[in-house]
């Protein structure tokens, strides 16, 4: 559940950074943040399905305790997904209004 939410998180702050960079598919503060958060859920559960979230186990700590490496990792792909996402609909929403 801490790793939902670590993505979430993360995915909302990648989606408002990806929105101050990217000036023309900016969606506002409330659009960049939901699109994060998306995004954010996504990429970390993108991460866990590839193998990323099962590290911890597979070293032979206990499954489901944090540490430091999961939680970076939990923090990138939440802050990349929310990035993506972020763009994407941003660059749908500007194909949309043009036609």
């Amino acid at each position: 559940m801490m790793e939902l939410i670590i993505s979430l998180v993360s995915g909302a702050v990648g989606g408002n950074a990806a929105g101050g960079i990217l000036k023309k598919l900016n969606l506002g503060v409330i659009g960049n943040s939901i699109a994060g958060i998306v995004g954010g859920g996504i990429g970390g559960q993108l991460l866990g399905m590839f193998g990323g979230g099962d590290m911890a186990a597979a070293a032979g700590e206990m499954a489901g305790s944090m540490d430091v490496g999961s939680i970076v990792g939990q923090v990138a792909s939440g802050g990349v997904g929310g990035g993506v996402m972020l763009a994407i609909v941003g660059v749908v929403k500007k194909m949309m209004n043009k036609g």
